[in-house]
This record gives C-alpha cells, structure tokens and sequence, in this order.
C-alpha cells in the first residue's frame, strides 16, 4: 500500500527497481505451504527529484502483496548502521529482479559490514526474547529469534550472515512447531549467546564499514539518473 503522500511522488518502483529479492521463510529454507512470499529492493529515484521542495519518499510498500522497497539512500544508511533485515537482502539466494545498478550494490555488499554488525543480530535476538513469554511462547517468533543468533554468529565467523539455514532447518522447524521444550530452546539460547560474546572481538569483521566505496556508489548512482 502506497501512504498518500508516497503517492504525490512521481516515483514508480516497478519502473526504478535496482534489486529486488525474496526474504522471509522462503529465503531462509524455512517455508511451509502457507508461507507468503516476502519480498524486499531498492529503488532509485531520479536525482531531479531531490531538487524538489516535495523529496521521494524512503520506502514504498507494493505493488505486489508483501512488497516493501527502500529508496537506495535509506537502504544504504540502514545497512551501514548493520540493520539485520536490510543486511539479509544483500545475500538473499533469491533474486528476482537485477539491474547494473543492482549487481554494482551486491558487488560492494562487504563495504556495508563492520563488527557493529555482530552486535546488531544479538541485539534483534535479545529483542525477540523480551517479548516472548515462557509461559505462552509464540513459537515462530521464538524459531526467529534463534535464527537471528546462528546468522549473527555465521558472520561472526565467516564474515557474511546466513541466510540459507541449510543443516539447521530441522530442528528450526521443529522449533516453530512447537516439538521442543521451552528449557531446551533457553539452553540453545544461551549456547548461541555465550558463542556470541567470545567472538565480539572476531577477525572476520572489519572495525568501521566502508563508508568511502558505499558513498562513491551512492553518487553513480545519482548520476546516471540525470
């Protein structure tokens, strides 16, 4: 759905879509056959329209149902500041649409990755876990939470997050249908947790993104639009 004053933008995200992937379950492995599909781009609006009392919006949601894009400046703020869900796009096995503009985003997608980002996966895990209740847990949220840990712990290892769960997605399954004991998901928890702490300090992350080879993206980007 397109807000009102999304509307009065002339920006179409069918027309300037860069990136567009598939996220959620589907992405994950972790689908069922009620699974929506979830998809998640980067569009890039005209450089002309920055010069406009009225700016482009920063994201749109739709045209397609489960549709939500960012403008490509907000897409690339969020994942300098290590947001998990903008992150995840950038290494989704499944995309769907890709321009020159888009293979040129996924091409410096490492740029993006600091060691802040470690600490922004545990924190959207830690997050999850306030919210759920022991007593009543919702079982999909808790699956989420321990899926936010193992890629927060993949990139802490391997330098990228996980997206594809692959050797994890039994026991995730069976997590978010309920099959495991609320002890044994606060052991699992705090098995990842623990992993998480001893590998604040990894090798595998840079200190400080690079904020340099984002931003000369950025201004391509912009040019080729005029």
């Amino acid at each position: 759905m397109v807000r009102p004053d999304q509307a009065a933008c002339p920006v179409s995200v069918p027309e300037h879509l860069v990136l567009s992937v598939v996220t959620g379950s589907r992405a994950y492995g972790l689908e069922t056959e009620d699974s929506d599909v979830d998809r998640r781009g980067v569009f890039a609006a005209p450089a002309p329209l920055f010069w406009r009392l009225d700016k482009p919006p920063t994201h749109i949601e739709g045209p397609l149902p489960e549709q939500f894009s960012w403008e490509v400046e907000r897409f690339c703020v969020l994942a300098l500041e290590a947001n998990p869900t903008v992150l995840e796009c950038l290494w989704s096995p499944i995309v769907e649409r890709l321009t020159p503009a888009g293979e040129e985003l996924l091409a410096i997608r490492r740029a993006f990755l600091s060691r802040r980002a470690h600490r922004t996966f545990a924190g959207y895990a830690q997050a999850q876990l306030r919210r759920l209740d022991p007593a009543r847990p919702k079982w999909k949220q808790a699956m989420h939470m321990i899926r936010l840990m193992l890629s927060g712990l993949h990139l802490a290892r391997e330098g990228e997050p996980l997206v594809r769960v692959g050797a994890h997605r039994d026991r995730l399954l069976a997590l978010r249908r309920g099959e495991i004991p609320w002890p044994e998901v606060e052991r699992w928890r705090a098995e990842l947790a623990a992993d998480l702490d001893r590998l604040g300090a990894c090798d595998a992350l840079p200190e400080a993104p690079d904020r340099r080879t984002v931003e000369d993206y950025l201004v391509t980007v912009r040019r080729a639009s005029l």
